[in-house]
């Protein structure tokens, strides 16, 4: 049995458990509460604590805030909360003072004796219990590292999972699967050319939630959008995370990414918890202060208010909420290192207390206006699950967007929709039509074909319809319309010209993207045609459908030799990365198949060809057929040519014929 620690009453902030020289001290809010305890215990598997200590709120409490100071206690202890008050349900109020609760502000949590069905009931759990950490987060040697500070305008952002980018035994890592195995892939990442990571949630969620089972298999929470602790690493991207060591590999990982001149940006969910709704487990928010970190239902409290599809919706304009959020974000920049954050679900930031939008939301703006935050890029999905959609709204040139109509108008035109080319040649040109209006510019736009939601950019061209009966839903979930084409059949194919059609139009994809004004982001694998099988929703499936093959990279290599030649092709072209709109003044030139006659009002119209001074000439033709388009004056040589990925040939004439479904892009030579 460890001596026992002598204690005094500690301070209010800052909150969570902080390390100094002779011990720990430990904040905690509840507005609520009426009694207090700290358990602390002997590892991370103890069953029972073996020091409880129950705080006095004569002394161990200022305003909301319960607090402690624990002499000589030191990193790597292991601890937890209990929080006595109102049991009033039906009034928002759900305290349950059996239930064992780890710490909002904990730098990480061990879960070796979760059991999720436990933190559903109501009673003791304290042997199925989360455990949290005490962290030292000042013991590391960052070797001079800083966030790289990159501008927005020159990022490619490569979005991927942090477990399956390694976790297939084809990546040959030694540690599949975590924050390690993406540091042995930095030599691939860089020969991709890619100049920042998105990961997927890395925050700690519960990957042992069965969310169906399927054939006997369990169906878990693999994607990580349902955060358990928004200051501590998920222990299954670390090796040891037992021994407290989430900080320090997730802190490698970034070091070493840095060094290769890779930021890191993070998706992060301050949405919603994944404490779910009233039948949901309580391992936190809900029995630290529900009425605080929740919205709820304004006439019947006991529910919670859903516009985040999961459960509950995150209060984050409450002072206390929107001070974990702004201070998750400091910590994450401060002590992680963090380049950048994408949010999940973005619009709910915009959400009130009542739940309505706001004009200024207070979270939104502190973000904004935050002077340590100054050089971090923020980017929203701006929309949520209830319908609030806020495209072009989030505030200042710093707040970037997931650009949605992106997304759908240049999947129409390369499926061959007709009479596109007008919002084609927005797009291209950095979607003015969001985002000029509010002061703002094409970095705003985070441009993209697909994403981690939905098919990968392979399926995109193999699949009509989702393939998601492996997720043991009925195929009900994930979208219904996908604005995909198959190519003329669906899935696998031993057709040779209709795989040759997927391969240029995946080439198609690639080539507009990255020739667009905006920022470019895609997802881990498309570069190589990674499948899911037509799955578009794969959120449960830890297997091959999800996981990065490493095979693809030898067998589709001369895809990838084309993805790296795009991308060192766009870095090198500075009217491809401007910050700025065009402004038709010698800048750019639009034409159809003859010079400057584009077909804006055609509704059939699927060929467009665009000038960007002062040496790029770019034809796009959707038609099933080859066209021949006229040329600007000068000579030229092919830069591009989906139809025919090898030719780089000069170009003799004043016309250059391109293949149906196929891109071409020259340079000037003289």
């Amino acid at each position: 049995m460890p001596t026992l620690y002598v204690t005094s009453s500690g301070v209010p902030h800052p909150i969570g458990p902080i390390v100094s020289h002779d011990g720990v001290n430990f904040s905690l809010f509840s507005a609520n509460a009426t009694a207090v305890e700290l358990l602390l215990f002997e590892a991370h598997d103890s069953l029972a604590p073996f020091q409880t200590i129950a705080l006095d709120p004569m002394a161990n409490k200022t305003f909301h805030f319960w607090h402690v100071f624990v002499q000589g206690l030191a990193a790597g202890a292991h601890f937890a909360w209990r929080i006595d008050g109102p049991v009033d349900p039906q009034g928002g109020q759900p305290f349950d003072h059996q239930k064992v609760l780890i710490d909002p502000y904990s730098r990480g949590n061990t879960d070796a004796l979760w059991d999720r069905a436990a933190a559903c009931r109501a009673g003791d759990n304290i042997a199925t219990s989360m455990r949290s950490v005490v962290i030292d987060s000042g013991d590391y040697d960052w070797e001079g590292d800083r966030p790289l500070n990159r501008p927005m305008e020159e990022t490619i952002i490569y979005e991927m999972h942090a477990r399956g980018f390694t976790q297939s035994s084809s990546s040959g890592v030694r540690h599949p699967g975590t924050f390690a195995g993406i540091i042995e892939k930095i030599p691939y990442l860089r020969s991709l050319g890619i100049t920042a990571v998105e990961l997927l949630p890395v925050f700690d969620f519960d990957e042992k939630a069965v969310l169906h089972t399927v054939n006997g298999k369990p169906l878990i929470n693999y994607w990580g959008y349902s955060t358990v602790s928004f200051f501590a690493p998920q222990p299954w991207y670390c090796v040891s995370p037992e021994s407290g060591s989430h900080l320090r590999e997730f802190r490698d990982m970034v070091k070493a990414l840095h060094r290769a001149g890779i930021e890191v940006i993070l998706d992060v969910v301050f949405n919603h918890t994944d404490e779910g709704d009233e039948h949901g487990p309580t391992f936190a928010f809900r029995g630290i202060d529900n009425r605080t970190y929740y919205i709820l239902a304004p006439n019947a409290p006991q529910y919670y208010m859903n516009y985040s599809g999961t459960g509950n919706t995150f209060n984050c304009n409450h002072p206390i909420a929107q001070k974990l959020i702004v201070e998750c974000l400091r910590y994450w920049v401060r002590e992680g290192h963090v380049d950048g954050f994408r949010f999940d679900e973005g619009s709910i930031l915009a959400r009130g207390e009542d739940g309505n939008p706001l004009p200024h939301p207070p979270v939104v703006w502190q973000i904004e206006l935050d002077d340590d935050l100054a050089n971090t890029k923020m980017i929203a999905e701006a929309w949520d699950a209830a319908g609030l959609y806020q495209i072009g709204h989030f505030p200042g040139d710093r707040w970037a967007e997931w650009n949605g109509r992106y997304r759908d108008d240049i999947r129409r035109f390369v499926r061959g929709d007709g009479g596109m080319i007008g919002a084609v040649a927005t797009r291209l040109a950095g979607s003015s039509d969001l985002y000029q209006n509010h002061g703002q510019l094409p970095i705003n736009s985070i441009n993209f074909i697909n994403c981690h939601d939905g098919f990968t950019l392979n399926d995109l061209v193999s699949y009509n319809s989702k393939h998601n009966d492996a997720n043991g839903e009925n195929n009900n979930d994930g979208v219904n319309d996908n604005t995909s084409w198959n190519c003329g059949s669906e899935g696998d194919t031993a057709d040779v010209s209709i795989d040759a059609l997927r391969q240029r139009q995946i080439r198609n994809f690639a080539t507009i993207l990255m020739l667009s004004r905006g920022v470019p982001m895609f997802a881990a694998g498309d570069e190589v045609r990674r499948t899911q099988q037509g799955n578009n929703n794969p959120y449960c499936q830890d297997n091959e459908v999800n996981w990065f093959d490493w095979i693809l990279v030898d067998r589709n290599a001369g895809l990838l030799r084309f993805w790296q030649r795009l991308i060192l092709f766009r870095k090198h072209h500075p009217a491809l990365q401007s910050r700025q709109f065009y402004t038709g003044n010698g800048d750019v030139s639009w034409h159809g198949t003859q010079l400057n006659a584009p077909a804006w009002t055609d509704p059939g119209a699927r060929q467009l060809a665009l000038t960007i001074a002062p040496d790029l000439h770019i034809m796009l033709n959707m038609e099933s057929g080859s066209a021949t388009f006229q040329l600007p004056a000068g000579h030229w040589s092919v830069a591009f040519d989906t139809a025919d990925p090898d030719n780089q040939a000069a170009v003799n004439g004043v016309t250059y014929p391109v293949q149906g479904h196929s891109i071409a892009v020259l340079s000037k030579t003289g």
